[in-house]
Order: C-alpha cells, then structure tokens, then sequence
C-alpha cells in the first residue's frame, strides 16, 4: 500500500520536487562502496564497471519494496490502526491491497467491514502518521539498493524516483538513509492524481528529467509498478518480494508472458551484470535496435 492521495485536475505535468542537491551522478559525496562481494557472474554478463550500450538514458526507481524494505512496516501500521476499530487484518489481507492509495485501502476495508467513529479518510491520516514515524525510525535498504543507484550512475544514467508514496514518506525514508541528493527528480503520484498501475507518475518523472520515455528503464517490485512501466512505453526491471514458481531469474527471452516486466532478478545486486542484456531484450520487444531512430526528447 502507498499513501498518496489524488490530487484534483492532477495531471502527468503537474508539479514534481526535484532533490536539492541532486545531480546526475547520483552519488552523495563521500559514500563508500560496498564491501560485500557480488554475485558470481552468469555467462553473457558484462562486468559491472563496464559502460552499457548506451540506449537508456535514465534510470526510475520505485521506493516501497524496490530500495527500501518498507512493506512489513505498511502491514505493522495497518494491523495496528485497523484493529483500533474492530478490524482484524492479517499480512496476507494487507498485502490484498498492496499498490493502492492509503485512502483506497482504509475505503475498501470499510466498505467491507465497517466501523464506528472515524471517517476512512482521517483512519488514512492515522496510517500515515504511523508509517512517517516507523520510516524514520526502522525501515531498511533493501538488498543491493545502494549497489543499484551506483551502477546506474556509473553507467552515466540520469536518476529519477517515482513512487506513489506521498512526499511526506518519501522524504523520511530517503533521509533515514542520505539518500535525498541521489535524484535528480523525486516524483509522487499526489503530484499526478493517479497511482500504479497508471502510468502518469513515471511519465512525470519522464519529463522532470527530460528523457523520452523509451530512453527509461524502469526497476520495480510490484505488478502494478511493471503494468504502469510498461503503459509508459519504458523498459521494466522487476525486482519482486515474492517469487512465485521458483523463478530467480529472466531476461527477455521466449518466456517472458504478456505484461511482464523485460526483466525478472533475484535481487538488485544483480543489475550492473546484466544491464546490457536488459536494453537488448527492451530493443527486441521494440522491435528497434540502438542504431535506430530516437525520440527528440530522448537525446538526454
């Protein structure tokens, strides 16, 4: 669950922050590397100090679940508010809801059950405030997090976060961290009036950058996230929690179904092997190659 709400007459132009300190590197000075050895590299891997292609120009990461390990504290803050009212939620029950605006989740929960007292939109509120307290306080990087946003910006990628958080808990996850002068444009889908899986907040963050949407490569957890990645028109990195029938790892390929992402991995620590093998198999869905024509947007 994100805790956005919509914004009247938001639209994908509406009005994004861009993170003071933010440059194209994407490195915050004096940030030491990771001491922890990668993993052992697959054939067709390109070694991660390596330069990709070239076709991508910039690079949009998801929050919740992606870079920071935000979910069991979503779960925590809705077991706690809810069971305040009489509605006893499980793991599994919030993860029913997961993707969708806190003002969504409280309605819906609601609707179903019922409760006397507050309204779902102030039940929201106190979600909200829970969750800013626990990001403060508790959330983790994910695994290959920072590694991710480093090979990124080795790769000479522009870095963009576009989330359908609201800014409120973007801000006190990224700072929890020093990620804040990591972006170049942190984008929410408040500022947009829609979450995943539409794709308005990437476009946003598309445009904050100006880089054509097809110069994106986007890296995600969620199914909504790889559904509002690929409606965008940009290439998707999924990164899920839960792997389902043992899958660890996909690029492109004859596997890949309609509707998923160009990529499946085990973890972010995998990306700076295989970001090349990633933009070969968003051309081939393309239909195009990097020799093609661009977008005069995407020059970037």
């Amino acid at each position: 669950m994100n805790a956005a709400a919509p914004v009247a007459g938001g639209t994908p132009g509406g009005r994004w922050a861009s993170v003071a300190g933010g440059t194209a590197a994407g490195v915050a000075p004096g940030a030491a590397p990771s001491s922890s050895p990668g993993p052992k590299p697959a054939p067709g891997d390109r070694p991660a100090g390596e330069r990709s292609c070239g076709w991508f120009r910039a690079a949009v990461f998801d929050l919740d679940g992606l870079l920071v390990d935000s979910e069991p504290l979503w779960h925590r803050a809705e077991i706690e508010i809810f069971g305040r009212y009489g509605v006893q939620l499980t793991s599994d029950l919030c993860r029913t809801t997961k993707g969708r605006f806190v003002g969504e989740v409280a309605q819906h929960w609601f609707d179903r059950f019922g409760w006397a007292g507050p309204s779902p939109g102030d039940v929201a509120d106190e979600i909200v405030d829970r969750m800013a307290d626990l990001l403060r306080s508790e959330v983790a990087l994910k695994p290959g997090a920072l590694e991710a946003l480093r090979t990124c910006a080795g790769r000479g990628l522009r870095l963009a976060l576009a989330s359908s958080s609201s800014h409120r808990l973007i801000d006190a996850a990224l700072r929890r961290h020093g990620l804040e002068g990591r972006f170049e444009a942190v984008c929410s889908a408040e500022d947009v009036g829609a979450g995943k899986p539409d794709p308005a907040v990437f476009l946003a963050a598309a445009s904050a950058l100006a880089v054509a949407p097809e110069r994106c490569v986007v890296l995600e957890d969620s199914q909504a996230g790889v559904a509002a990645a690929l409606a965008a028109g940009m290439a998707c990195v999924q990164v899920p929690e839960e792997r389902a029938g043992g899958e660890e790892e996909r690029i492109g390929g004859a596997g890949r179904r309609a509707g998923a992402a160009d990529a499946v991995l085990p973890s972010l620590d995998r990306l700076g092997a295989v970001l090349e093998r990633v933009e070969r198999a968003f051309l081939q869905r393309r239909g195009s190659s990097a020799d093609g024509p661009g977008t005069s947007g995407g020059a970037g």
